[in-house]
């Protein structure tokens, strides 16, 4: 995992990753999810390619089941991105680079 990518869980996310300036992608995903493995590796490049524009954080919504029914994930993976701490945008299922890269672009 890169510098740029923070794993989350409950309270990381209340406190830390929704508290900061700036945009943050995160990925509701889990270990047993196929389609999340896909996206694991692009979301990985995406924050390198992207840093200093928008940080990614992963919640594992098996560790952290409250967090996942608080922000009404019912689907995995489910991206959201939060500016300020506020929900600005999100998608749910597996996405190619280019159209991840293109919700990133259309929402930051």
């Amino acid at each position: 995992m890169s510098e740029n990518t923070i794993m989350l869980d409950g309270a990381s996310m209340e406190g830390d990753a929704l508290r900061q300036q700036g945009t943050i992608l995160v990925d509701f995903w889990a270990p047993w999810c196929g389609p999340c493995r896909m996206v694991a590796p692009v979301l990985e490049q995406l924050a390198g390619e992207y840093a200093g524009k928008v940080k990614i954080g992963k919640i594992n919504i098996d560790e952290n089941p409250e967090t996942a029914a608080q922000y009404g994930v019912s689907s995995i993976p489910t991206m959201i991105l939060f500016r300020e701490g506020k929900e600005i945008a999100r998608s749910i299922g597996a996405l190619p680079k280019p159209a991840l890269k293109e919700f990133l672009d259309q929402n930051i």
